[in-house]
């Protein structure tokens, strides 16, 4: 894993730093007995001769070399959607991360989904709501409240749509190439594979029923699928103000929409340092149980010390490269790395940031199990409590305190 002048900068790193006997209790080494790299005097302390798979160690740098602030046994918090298996279907395909995959994500399940040009995901409804950012091409939604009212609505990359649980809806891909979503149940059990279909329920109605239900003769039934379809390939849809009006007859429109263009929304944090977005029931009025962060940040660039203390966070990594360490009790610190494609995950009140250590720029979307999104910022806390008093814990000058943010910036520039 490591060339032989790694090995020699690291150990000669670890050397300068130890002197003749490892110390503990330094700055950037606060732990006994002295953890990380540079606190390995001996070459063989680095190597790892047995067997490996390089491209996969090459994704996780910082498992491999953790800083020497890492301490303790966190949980996994990474997962990806690159190694979750597709379920291929004709007009797209489906992905999913659940609890059964990633433990600690108990409150949030997650599904990647591609539509062909005309591809259905067929009509259907589940026991959880159902949240969703566009992160491809376009598509198009069809939904019905409980109070009767339809809804129809075309979605582009950075929109989002939410479902309360229990209502019934379809998704298809527009032209030219269909789209790509990624969507996230309020229950980490909530599985993409075992809905509620209409297609399924037809199928196991008797005829007799069928016919009475819906006032038209048992034979006009004859040839409904025997067995669901769950994503098949349909022709693309037409004019959106002709399915409008096609769902309007004998129904008023929902009081609220249940898309929402995050992606193109004002940012509640902008500056060099990247954006932030924020979509929850404050300005998306239907995802009572849903809210999200959108965060872009620039090479460098951090998403700064805070915690979350109303839900757990879950993150879609839309592009770039990212590192993150989350703090908890014990003391216990966990860095991780990520990419592309890959979730995170921080339980609610635990301590973490995140990085961009990539040379592009790095997106991700934290998503959270609650009404509103709610942050607490390090920085701002500790600017706006007694300086002598934060002096006196952490041995730190008063005027160095007073060069702090204390407007939670959110993110904070390369140094």
């Amino acid at each position: 894993m490591f060339s032989r002048r790694d090995l020699l900068a690291m150990s000669a790193a670890g050397a300068a730093m130890v002197g003749s006997s490892a110390q503990a209790a330094t700055f950037g080494n606060p732990d006994e007995p002295p953890q990380g790299a540079v606190n390995a005097r001996s070459p063989g302390s680095l190597t790892d001769p047995g067997p490996q798979n390089p491209a996969l160690a090459r994704q996780f740098p910082s498992a491999q070399n953790p800083p020497a602030t890492d301490v303790g046994g966190l949980p996994m918090d990474w997962a990806s959607f690159n190694n979750a298996p597709r379920r291929i279907q004709d007009g797209g395909w489906a992905r999913q991360v659940t609890v059964a995959d990633f433990a600690i994500s108990k409150e949030i399940s997650g599904v990647n989904m591609r539509l062909s040009a005309g591809g259905i995901r067929e009509l259907h409804w589940h026991q959880a709501a159902e949240w969703s950012i566009m992160t491809y091409g376009s598509c198009r939604i069809t939904v019905l409240d409980t109070q009767g009212r339809p809804y129809v609505a075309d979605l582009k990359a950075g929109d989002l749509w939410y479902f309360p649980a229990g209502t019934p809806h379809s998704l298809q891909g527009l032209g030219p190439d269909g789209c790509e979503f990624v969507i996230c149940f309020d229950d980490g059990h909530a599985n993409e594979f075992n809905t509620l279909l209409v297609t399924d329920w037809f199928a196991h109605t008797p005829p007799e029923v069928l016919a009475k239900n819906f006032g038209v003769p048992a034979e006009a039934f004859a040839k409904i699928p025997l067995n669901n379809r769950w994503i098949f390939q349909g022709t693309v849809p037409g004019d959106l103000a002709a399915d409008r009006a096609a769902v309007a007859r004998h129904a008023e429109a929902p009081p609220y929409p249940f898309v929402h263009s995050l992606g193109s929304s004002a940012p509640v944090k902008e500056s060099s340092a990247g954006s932030i977005r924020v979509a929850d029931s404050t300005n998306f009025k239907v995802a009572t149980t849903v809210a999200a962060a959108l965060v872009t940040m620039p090479p460098g660039a951090v998403r700064e010390m805070h915690w979350h203390p109303n839900a757990d966070e879950w993150q879609y990594y839309i592009k770039g490269k990212a590192r993150m360490t989350v703090f908890d009790t014990g003391p216990n610190a966990r860095t991780t790395d990520f990419s592309a494609g890959d979730i995170g995950y921080v339980p609610r009140n635990l301590g973490h940031y995140v990085e961009n250590v990539g040379d592009t720029e790095l997106q991700l979307v934290g998503v959270f199990r609650a009404p509103r999104y709610e942050e607490v910022s390090l920085s701002n806390w500790l600017t706006h409590t007694p300086p002598k008093l934060v002096a006196q814990h952490l041995n730190i000058d008063e005027k160095l305190i007073a060069q702090w943010p204390d407007n939670s910036p959110g993110l904070m520039p390369k140094t």
